[in-house]
């Protein structure tokens, strides 16, 4: 499952990845080339919370390799379309193939884990290594043969649909487990401020996503190589952020990471936008440490929280709140093209620590075939984190 989720998310990497060159090979604006993110978040955004709510009904293992196929296919014609409409059409149906996977995913990704935050690491190291991948796959494919290269970003869809289809089996037999999750009680409030937390680091994750290819060629001096390299810490951070993340949680609690990793995350990103020089790369590795190491635990909190819609959980914490993000990616690109790249980042500073004040108070929900926690010296570890 984790590499069929590498496979997919290698779409939503993509359509960061592509900016540069729609910027160079068609001149689109800052504002346009934005417009592609959103293009791929608004209709995903909408429709996530209804694939979400269907999983929760019903067993859709088959959904899983049609939703590869569909998000490879939107991004694979997006270099060949005639004209920005159709290339912001394309690509927004690729972003309906990555909502449809994700809720599905995550509750067949759940039951396997049976409620192990390192196991849902690892399978949300999946997606992040997909995005760590996007940029050097573009760069490979579109770098040598030019946007008209592009239906060559097909083939990770077609390995992604037989990985997926090979596991439909698995997927099904989770189905029955499901009378586990209608038990306890769900906690909207809690859920919802932490929909919020994430929505605020994913507009700070798109936004650098999106830019910050562009930005570190301006810092720095250098060409494509040196955009692509800052894109590539960025995600690929995300291959030991996400592992590591479960493994600290199981230790120290999720709260109690995730909170840290929101107070890293301020820090870092006024270093990508305010320290000069090479020296931004290790800003953005330490960004891309501060966004990931709470990955999955979004996933596993969100899903605790509403035992009784672990779906539409999945869809939220994994999906609609994800990209919200590229929902403000136009506020960022008309900013930058009314000033300045630099002060169009600078508010993404703030984002992290807003995001850090929804989580002040929060508790730790009760995990699948747990007891609620008891308070103790856990709970009296997580009121601490939280002042």
């Amino acid at each position: 499952m984790s590499l069929g989720h590498a496979c997919v998310d290698v779409y939503q990497g993509a359509v960061a990845a592509l900016v540069p060159y729609f910027v160079a090979e068609r001149a689109y604006s800052y504002a346009a080339a934005s417009g592609v993110v959103l293009a791929a978040s608004l209709l995903s955004s909408v429709v996530q919370p209804l694939f979400g709510a269907l999983t929760d009904r019903w067993a859709m293992p088959w959904l899983l390799p049609l939703s590869a196929l569909t998000g490879g296919a939107g991004v694979a014609l997006s270099g060949v379309t005639g004209s920005y409409a159709l290339t912001l059409a394309v690509v927004a149906v690729s972003g309906i193939g990555v909502a449809a996977y994700h809720p599905e995913a995550a509750r067949a990704a759940r039951a396997a884990s049976r409620g192990s935050h390192t196991a849902m690491g690892w399978f949300s190291l999946g997606g992040n290594v997909g995005f760590a991948l996007a940029p050097l796959l573009v760069a490979a494919v579109v770098a040598t043969g030019g946007l008209g290269a592009s239906p060559l970003l097909f083939v990770p869809a077609v390995v992604g649909a037989a990985l997926c289809a090979a596991v439909r089996s698995a997927a099904g037999r989770g189905a029955a487990e499901r009378e586990g999750e209608g038990v306890g009680t769900d906690d909207w409030p809690s859920f919802l401020r932490l929909s919020g937390a994430i929505m605020c680091r994913s507009v700070v994750f798109v936004g650098l996503s999106a830019f910050v290819s562009l930005y570190v060629r301006q810092r720095t001096g250098g060409g494509e190589a040196a955009g692509t390299a800052a894109l590539c810490v960025l995600y690929a951070g995300g291959a030991v952020g996400t592992v590591t993340g479960g493994r600290l949680a199981e230790r120290y609690g999720r709260l109690a990471v995730v909170r840290r990793a929101y107070t890293l995350s301020v820090l870092a990103v006024a270093g990508v936008v305010l320290v000069p020089g090479p020296s931004v790369y290790l800003f953005v590795a330490l960004t891309s440490a501060g966004l990931y190491v709470p990955f999955s635990l979004h996933v596993t909190l969100g899903q605790d929280y509403l035992p009784r819609r672990v779906g539409t959980a999945s869809g939220v914490t994994l999906g609609l709140a994800v990209s919200v993000g590229g929902l403000a990616a136009p506020a960022v690109g008309a900013l930058a093209d009314a000033t300045s790249l630099r002060t169009a980042l600078v508010p993404l500073i703030v984002l992290p620590a807003l995001g850090r004040l929804l989580l002040c108070g929060l508790r730790e929900p009760a995990s699948p075939g747990r007891a609620a926690p008891a308070p103790g010296p856990s709970d009296q570890r997580s009121r601490t984190a939280s002042a």
